[in-house]
């Protein structure tokens, strides 16, 4: 009896090892391959620039007239260049499957661009009036921006409203009228805030799925004409100056830092 149970035993695992060694082998499990996020240029901004402007030749015009006494005489001069600095907060919107970008962005600086000249038409034994404008000392931007991307590479063209404070002041000295008697003075001075149009464009690109740089140019429509008559005058006339200023070119380099940027990581089995 015990022969037959260990006979009955060896075949039963006999056939057991015979099934088993007819089970298809098992198929190896691979790990999903991870997909690079797509990048978009979706989402706010903060950044930072820093640059020059400057305006055109003979930007600033000066008439003035009198009553009595003096003709109506006219001159002009430029301004200096100035260093520009300041930061930007903007938010970026592109579509699903679009090269374009739509944003807004704002834009706040510091510009300091001065000048002045005497009246070179007064020879000097007959008096000197000297002129003095001032665009600054900041400025800032209101703009919509379009643009055009091939993935990280983004150029653009913007446009808005842009705020300048501008001063002109005005000043005169004339001999004495007669023999001994108190030489004659004119002094005054006017300030603005102006609000003006402005457009651009420039180019960006992401080196990082956060960080961008960009160079970027704009121009401020500053055609604005300042009047100032009669404050401070001692002269026994009246005299009314006029300043017309020209608009003004920026140029700039920008470090813009983009919250949330990226596509998050997607998995294909």
């Amino acid at each position: 009896m015990k022969k037959l149970l260990l006979a009955t035993a060896a075949i039963l695992a006999t056939g057991a090892m015979a099934q088993a060694a007819d089970l298809p082998a098992r198929m190896p499990v691979k790990a999903p391959p991870v997909v690079a996020p797509v990048f978009s240029w979706t989402g706010c901004y903060i950044g930072g620039f820093a640059g020059g402007a400057w305006s055109a030749d003979d930007n600033v015009n000066t008439t003035y007239s009198t009553v009595v006494g003096f003709p109506t005489r006219a001159y002009g001069y430029s301004s200096d260049s100035s260093f520009i600095g300041g930061g930007t907060l903007g938010c970026n919107w592109q579509p699903a499957g679009s090269p374009f970008v739509l944003g807004l962005e704002g834009e706040v600086g510091y510009i300091s661009l001065e000048s002045s000249a005497f009246d070179p038409t007064i020879p000097p034994a007959l008096g000197s009036i000297v002129s003095s404008t001032k665009v600054g000392d900041w400025y800032s931007m209101v703009t919509g921006r379009l643009g055009y991307s091939w993935d990280r590479a983004m150029i653009y063209v913007k446009g808005g409203v842009a705020f300048v404070d501008v001063e002109t002041a005005i000043g005169a000295t004339f001999p004495a009228t007669v023999p001994g008697g108190p030489a004659a003075a004119f002094a005054g001075a006017v300030s603005d805030t102006i609000a003006t149009w402005t457009v651009g464009g420039g180019i960006e690109w992401a080196f990082d799925m956060n960080w961008s740089i960009k160079a970027e140019y704009m121009y401020i429509g500053l055609d604005e004409t300042q009047t100032l008559c009669g404050g401070g005058v001692v002269v026994p006339t009246t005299t009314c100056f006029s300043n017309d200023i020209g608009g003004i070119h920026t140029a700039k380099v920008g470090l813009n830092y983009r919250f949330g940027g990226g596509a998050p990581l997607v998995a294909r089995y």
